[in-house]
């Protein structure tokens, strides 16, 4: 089959091939916060409006668009729709065997104040998950064991998706910076460097925010020792292990760091007004539970943890790479009639570049397999009787049919951009802004991670052209890297796939649009401040 040449300019104005690339994306948007759409809907007219643009105005073959779109369902089903359905199994099977009611209530003797339970989970024990696995999963979970505490689904949704942008950037071990460095062949200590100006002082500011939300000013001022103690070691931590270690665990041992500080400050501290948010409840009411009993509820999201940390170790990856002695139990689908049938070529790459389309299915080193792990050593441990994982696997199934729909159908409207050359021609646009670049620059990232959900694919996607961009006007290619990997993870709260897995692990299925009308203004807060602060000092 014939090549194809991707068009980054068809209507020979880059300004007005950006709006032309961006209408698939506006729309989208507004179908989910003006016409208020299911998500799955939204993602389906996209579909079919970014297949319009890329065969009439950018002249993509039919063809390859149809092949995309079926490339980004498949992306979508694995890893992603996996990762979410296993997460919220595991999580199934601890509410049926009691064993989450103990969580929640060892959590609640740590403190009874709702306000610091929510830096507790969402924030600390969240970053935590999203070091070891990311993907969807701390989102799923940390939402549903806010639900249980008490929190409403909507605010335990909102709540765990903008307190993910804390650790967003260095998820699954630093990959987020380790990948698009190792794209631009730049030095990912280097890159992580560049973005301690901006993150530790945002992850202060999350803390902060997720009190506000929940009980405004008033409720910041009463709490205020514990948000410090909680928001100043991580973020601390992050800056120290970004600085001397890298990104690879800069999630694990700032969430470490800043869960193990506010439990020993509450020990000897609490705030003068107890905050419930049902305020005629007890604090006092929960069964105390033996520190075994306890140690055993938590023992599946320790194996959990531990197992993912083994799974994203250089050791173990090199196992399943291609040379290695597993590489056969890695299966690679080329996707008939795309793969390196698009070429990509110069400004966006130096020379001419197939891009590859090859679907990846690697069941025995993902972080479902780690999570699938986990479901049967806890199976085992909980004594689950077939009955119960019968009635948990089709509740899962029931419960995530909508949101698969809509995680499927936004990649496969991002492949289309992508494959197309829509997503380059924004890139373009913003580049050529010049001296201005680095304001525009971390809007990149948040296009991608909106796009694909991952602040890894957005570095995949821009990271070569921020770093081409950033030598042509004279700064260093590393500075733009890292700004895309902070405006990108100021997106993930935004991103309809993130939303999507919120919604599920809530009982929020078919209401996406009110969780992205919740969090998109604090992202674009955020995207703005990371954008001035990357034009004043760059």
């Amino acid at each position: 089959m014939d090549t194809w040449l991707q068009e980054y300019n068809p209507l020979d104005n880059i300004w007005l091939s950006a709006i032309t690339a961006a209408i698939p994306i506006v729309l989208f948007i507004l179908m989910l916060s003006i016409f208020k759409l299911k998500g799955y809907l939204a993602g389906l007219y996209s579909i079919i409006v970014s297949g319009l643009v890329a065969v009439f105005i950018y002249k993509m073959p039919l063809l390859m668009v149809l092949m995309s779109a079926i490339y980004g369902v498949l992306a979508g089903i694995w890893p992603v729709a996996s990762i979410v359905f296993a997460a919220i199994f595991l999580y199934k099977i601890t509410v049926k065997t009691g064993k989450f009611e103990i969580i929640e209530n060892s959590i609640s003797f740590i403190t009874a104040d709702q306000r610091l339970q929510v830096l507790i989970v969402a924030y600390s024990f969240g970053a935590f998950l999203e070091g070891a696995a990311g993907f969807g999963a701390p989102v799923a979970i940390t939402a549903a064991i806010l639900v249980g505490l008490g929190f409403s689904p909507i605010y335990a949704a909102s709540l765990c998706l903008i307190a993910n942008i804390a650790g967003g950037a260095y998820g699954a071990m630093g990959i987020p910076v380790t990948v698009p460095s190792l794209l631009t062949g730049l030095n990912a200590l280097t890159v992580a460097r560049y973005t301690v100006l901006l993150i530790p002082i945002i992850s202060v500011l999350v803390a902060f925010l997720l009190i506000f939300i929940i009980d405004g000013f008033k409720g910041i001022k009463q709490t205020f020792p514990a948000i410090l103690v909680s928001g100043v070691s991580f973020a601390i931590t992050q800056a120290l292990v970004l600085t001397f270690l890298g990104a690879e665990l800069a999630d694990i041992l700032s969430a470490i760091v800043s869960l193990v500080s506010l439990s020993l400050f509450l020990q000897v501290w609490k705030p003068k007004e107890i905050y419930r948010i049902n305020q005629g409840e007890s604090e006092d009411n929960s069964v105390r539970y033996s520190l075994g009993k306890i140690v055993f509820a938590w023992l599946p999201f320790v194996f959990l943890t531990l197992c993912v940390t083994v799974f994203n170790l250089s050791f173990f990856k090199n196992l399943f790479i291609t040379g290695g002695p597993l590489e056969k139990l890695v299966f690679l689908f080329p996707i008939q009639g795309l793969n390196n049938l698009v070429i990509k070529h110069a400004p966006v790459v130096p020379l001419d570049t197939p891009f590859a389309a090859v679907f990846k299915f690697d069941p025995f080193s993902s972080t479902t397999t780690a999570i699938v792990i986990t479901i049967i050593v806890a199976s085992i441990l909980f004594r689950c009787s077939n009955r119960l994982l019968l009635e948990a696997t089709k509740e899962t199934a029931k419960e995530l049919l909508t949101p698969v729909l809509t995680i499927c159908s936004v990649l496969a409207f991002a492949y289309i951009c992508n494959y197309s050359g829509m997503s380059s021609t924004l890139g373009l646009a913003f580049a050529s802004t010049g001296a201005f670049f680095p304001l525009f620059s971390p809007i990149l990232g948040w296009i991608g991670v909106f796009l694909t959900g991952s602040v890894v694919n957005s570095g995949s996607l821009f990271a070569p052209l921020q770093s081409v961009t950033a030598t042509q006007i004279g700064i260093a290619p590393e500075t733009m890297v890292a700004v895309n990997i902070m405006g990108g993870t100021m997106a993930k709260m935004i991103s309809p796939q993130s939303i999507a897995v919120a919604a599920a692990a809530v009982g929020l299925v078919g209401k996406d649009n009110e969780l992205f009308k919740f969090t998109i203004k604090y992202s674009l807060i955020f995207l703005i401040l990371i954008g001035i602060v990357s034009w004043l000092l760059f």
